[in-house]
């Protein structure tokens, strides 16, 4: 264990109700407690190995939800196998969060785990309210000592709390704000749960400009950039000025819902004809914004760029035959199609409608330019641009390679990084012809500059395109999926292999007249699979 830690302790009226694992009642008055912990008798008993038993999880939790409770922080600290980090933390719930009055009720321990609830009052200024959330602990052995601790986590004393976090009570820094859909439809984080952190973060940088005024919270305070401060608790609540996004609610509940089926997707739609953002959904909702933030591999929904690429330098078209064999090699390194099937000699555009493999690395020798894949995503789709779309986005990555990492990217693995937002887009330009940067609010709220490609599709170029995504959606690897949607469709499913993963990543991104959406399911397969249906029903509530 490492060295403790002292911290003065704070006077208050704190209580433990015990339940579940059989805690005996304690009962603390400014600070003043009775009975004796784990850290009293470590001293006395031998060290201990193997697993913590369930006496040692009870007993052990018992001391550092009493001295928790106490306000003793150096005490609670004692009891984890960080006390250096554990001291502030408890500390900071009562200073920095302002909790003035507390109720921890443990619940009954599983294994070495043991969930608790936190019912507190918050006081400022004057004012108190409740505060009431779930949180849960567990107990490991000491490495050194022997000792059962609590394995301390931020997230002990706030589920939503992360390294470096902290809580906070106060006035906000941010003004008040009403976000509505393009429609004037409130949007709130209890409704539309995946707009939660981004609705913190359109706050963050809008309130001020929307006209509203701060109010009295409880938040999560975060040390890093572009990562929005959390909203736990409102005392007061401020005047809200309104903030109109491009978001549809209609189009954003039903991305909402189909994410919610898979414990790891996410969804994002774009208007083609003007790069406004219809909805932006991830699984789980709460935290690290994947739509927008992700990095991985788009297996081969970036065929679309590959073939615009070959298009463009006429080295295939739509209707012109080309070889589609089981495997091919490139600079030593071995490509194959899905279970190894082979086309024989088709039209590129049947290639495409069934995601051959080898079809498209038997074109990279005659391209004669490494970085052309990457300079096609940027120059004509926008990939890896300064994509200024409200909030923070990661824009896309097609670094140069060189040999059979280079062939990799035509078909979206190897160094390639996308998310569903660029995905998405790219599906959009197809759709348009023209780049248009995805953005959630207007850019004359604050002068921002959008990202501008330096030339648009050529009108051949986009209509083959675009065809082949029709096929795709009609009678390729994107047929079932898109049965049900109506319009003129087009899609490009995808399968993304990931080191470690025993399965592979399912990508769908598509598009129906005047919306574009793209989709992906972490280990969810083929992209009909699990992506497809997501993504389709993004396009049928558009």
């Amino acid at each position: 264990m490492r060295s403790g830690v002292k911290v003065a302790m704070v006077g208050g009226v704190f209580v433990v109700v015990a339940s579940g694992v059989g805690y005996g009642g304690y009962n603390l008055w400014n600070g003043i407690s009775g009975g004796s912990g784990v850290s009293s008798r470590a001293g006395a008993e031998e060290r201990r190995t193997g697993p913590v038993t369930e006496d040692e999880v009870t007993a052990t939790a018992k001391e550092f939800l009493d001295a928790w409770a106490a306000g003793e922080s150096d005490r609670a600290a004692q009891s984890t196998d960080d006390p250096v980090e554990a001291g502030p933390a408890v500390l900071n719930h009562r200073e920095g969060a302002k909790v003035s009055k507390a109720v921890i009720t443990p619940g009954a321990a599983v294994g070495a785990k043991v969930p608790f609830t936190v019912s507190a009052t918050v006081t400022y200024e004057g004012r108190s309210v409740p505060w009431t959330y779930a949180s849960e602990l567990t107990v490991v052995r000491g490495l050194t000592t022997g000792r059962p601790l609590v394995d301390w986590t931020p997230a002990v004393i706030h589920p939503k709390l992360t390294k470096g976090t902290t809580l906070q009570t106060g006035t906000a820094k941010n003004a008040a704000v009403k976000a509505v859909d393009r429609k004037g439809v409130e949007l709130t984080k209890e409704k539309y749960p995946s707009l939660g952190p981004i609705l913190d973060q359109l706050r963050e940088k809008y309130g001020a400009r929307a006209g509203g005024t701060p109010g009295v919270e409880t938040w999560i305070e975060s040390p890093t950039e572009g990562v929005a401060n959390t909203t736990l608790l409102t005392l007061a609540k401020g005047e809200a000025g309104e903030l109109r996004t491009t978001i549809d609610a209609g189009v954003q509940a039903a991305a909402e819902r189909a994410v919610a089926r898979y414990g790891q997707a996410s969804v994002v739609a774009v208007r083609p004809s003007t790069g406004e953002i219809r909805a932006v959904a991830n699984s789980p909702a709460a935290g690290y914004n994947t739509a927008f933030l992700g990095k991985q591999a788009p297996g081969s929904t970036l065929k679309i760029v590959t073939a615009a690429l070959l298009l463009e330098k006429g080295l295939v078209k739509a209707d012109r035959a080309t070889e589609c064999p089981k495997n091919a090699m490139y600079y030593g390194r071995g490509f194959h199609n899905l279970r190894e099937f082979e086309l024989g000699n088709v039209p590129f555009s049947m290639s495409f409608a069934q995601s051959c493999n080898t079809a498209f690395i038997k074109k990279i020798d005659d391209v004669g330019d490494d970085a052309a894949l990457g300079k096609e995503a940027r120059d004509v789709f926008g990939i890896g641009l300064d994509w200024q779309t409200g909030i923070p986005s990661f824009d896309g990555s097609v670094p140069a390679e060189t040999g059979g990492e280079a062939a990799a990217q035509y078909i979206g693995q190897g160094t390639v990084q996308m998310n569903v937002l660029n995905i998405a887009s790219i599906a959009a330009t197809t759709k348009d012809g023209t780049f248009r940067q995805p953005f959630l609010v207007a850019r004359d709220l604050d002068d921002r500059t959008f990202a501008t490609a330096s030339r648009a599709l050529p009108g051949s170029v986009a209509r083959q395109l675009r065809d082949m995504m029709r096929l795709t959606a009609t009678g390729g690897t994107g047929a079932k999926a898109m049965a049900g949607v109506g319009g003129d469709k087009g899609a490009k499913t995808g399968s993304a292999e990931v080191g470690g993963q025993s399965t592979s990543n399912s990508w769908f991104t598509g598009f129906s007249d005047d919306l574009a959406a793209a989709a992906v399911v972490q280990e969810g397969g083929h992209g009909g699979d699990a992506a497809g249906p997501v993504m389709a029903s993004v396009l049928k509530a558009g």
